[in-house]
């Protein structure tokens, strides 16, 4: 796509840091991390979001990526964990619609940066939601 951001950056319209690259994808810094080393995991080809991708060796090659980014990020970096993060729509905090990964290496005694308050919905509701769901 010809505006879209990402789409510019992986054919180097736009300049970007990048840690790696291979055929499918490009791993670069993102310009406005959430912490020290925070990377993004770019396809070469364009989806709007994960719902787009119907290509299964992709995404576990994305995974795959993200894991090894992250574990360079522990060794190089000193990092004491990292975070897998893919948000899905505006509703779930995309605000490129270029399906991407973060991996947002984690340092103890920094802010918590993916958390929520676990609910206590009741088996009944849990029960409601398994029907609506289950295959």
């Amino acid at each position: 796509m010809d505006n879209c951001i990402f789409c510019r950056i992986v054919k180097g319209e736009i300049p970007s840091l990048r840690v790696y690259e291979d055929e499918s994808c490009i791993a670069t810094l993102d310009i406005g991390p959430a912490e020290r080393g925070h990377v993004l995991i770019i396809p070469k080809e364009h989806y709007a979001d994960v719902t787009e991708c119907t290509d299964e060796a992709l995404l576990g090659k994305l995974m795959k990526t993200a894991a090894g980014i992250g574990a360079r990020q522990m060794e190089r970096l000193g990092a004491d964990g990292f975070n897998i993060v893919q948000n899905n729509k505006e509703a779930a905090g995309q605000t490129v619609r270029h399906l991407h990964i973060h991996v947002i290496p984690r340092y103890e005694n920094h802010p918590v940066i993916v958390a929520w308050d676990p609910k206590d919905p009741g088996q009944e509701e849990l029960r409601k939601v398994y029907e609506i769901l289950k295959d």
